[in-house]
């Protein structure tokens, strides 16, 4: 593998942690190492959402950036006689992506390796072979022999279950796979951006923040924006990567490479147009390249943010990456220090008055 250097290290580090919805604190403990040095203070609201706070000027416009420290997975929920073990899905998953994957399970006590039991072919029928396995079918093998002898290992209802894979650097080292980018790509720029604007004079108060619980209905943004009553936001996370074999631009517009998306539009939130339009015009000014798209599906933490306090003016910025929800994503270097880039030249141009403006455009 490739040298890290210290950015890269950073993003292993990241993404290695283990995560899911209401498991945060591994990843949490993480970002808020990277992100110490470049905040004022850090802090965490009642559900374990991460704030890191930087003040240039007080009484500034408070700007928030918010990646999510939670990734999918999974959630044991039994354990039968012969030591397999039943679990739940916690986020978005297709089942064709998990058969005869690796998994870990952490218990109290330490971790368990896994592996999501399948069939051979040589025992399928063929009609049996073109179908799916329904989730619900699904199970996880330790490695056991009975009930006893997994709890024994510590294994109990409720343990998450993290998707296994190591951070790769690929042949082309602008190629980053690794899990869980959904979304510690996010967190990563949140650092970033603090770590950028350390020294820099501009007047406003910023936020980097790691929610926690997006991928079950963007949960933690709400707590934290309550709490931080933010005056314009940035939902900063992964997007939909188009330009792979079997994708029609219908389907999803953004490429590897070609700038930061920003987000139009998604199941969650009508992007603020005045905010977008700032945004693109810095874009165009420092030819930071960048690319639109639209979600009909899903969303982003911008989407809860939005429309807490007195309603925020929000948009979501993505890095446009392949493969997620799965056990391995991949995305391109570029996109990522791009979109640093683009928030921390924006954040340098607000002020009261652009904020205000904006507020009413």
């Amino acid at each position: 593998m490739a040298k890290l250097d210290e950015t890269l290290t950073m993003l292993k580090d990241l993404t290695d942690a283990k995560g899911i919805p209401g498991n945060e604190r591994e990843p949490r403990e993480v970002m808020k190492k990277y992100i110490a040095p470049f905040a004022d203070e850090v802090t965490t609201d009642g559900l374990g959402s991460l704030i890191a706070k930087k003040t240039g000027k007080d009484g500034g416009p408070r700007i928030m950036v918010a990646g999510h420290l939670d990734e999918v997975g999974f959630m044991v929920t039994s354990i039968d006689d012969k030591g397999f073990i039943r679990f739940q899905t916690v986020g978005g998953w297709w089942s064709q992506v998990m058969l005869a994957q690796r998994v870990t399970i952490v218990t109290r006590t330490g971790e368990v390796t896994g592996v999501i039991g399948s069939k051979p072919p040589h025992i399928l029928p063929p009609e049996a072979r073109k179908k799916p396995v329904d989730i619900k079918e699904m199970f996880i093998d330790i490695g056991a022999s009975s009930r006893d002898e997994v709890k024994e290992w510590g294994v109990r209802p409720g343990d998450m279950v993290v998707p296994y894979f190591e951070f790769t650097v690929m042949n082309n080292e602008k190629m980053l796979l690794a899990k869980a980018w959904d979304n510690r790509i996010g967190c990563a720029i949140a650092i970033d951006v603090l770590k950028q604007l350390k020294g820099e004079d501009h007047p406003n108060v910023v936020y980097g923040v790691g929610t926690v619980q997006e991928e079950v209905g963007l949960r933690g943004a709400r707590t934290s924006a309550q709490l931080i009553e933010p005056d314009i936001a940035f939902g900063v996370d992964v997007g939909i990567a188009g330009d792979t074999p079997g994708i029609s631009e219908k389907e999803a517009l953004g490429k590897m490479g070609e700038g930061p998306q920003i987000i139009l539009y998604d199941a969650s939130m009508v992007s603020h147009k005045g905010l977008r339009d700032f945004v693109t015009d810095v874009a165009d000014e420092l030819s930071i390249p960048y690319q639109f798209d639209v979600m009909a599906g899903g969303g982003t933490d911008s989407g809860a943010i939005h429309v807490t306090h007195k309603g925020v003016p929000a948009l979501s910025i993505t890095i446009a990456t392949r493969y997620i929800h799965s056990h391995a994503a991949m995305l391109h270097r570029d996109d990522y220090e791009n979109a640093v880039k683009l928030i921390v030249e924006v954040i340098k141009r607000f002020d009261k008055e652009t904020v205000d403006k904006l507020t009413f455009d």
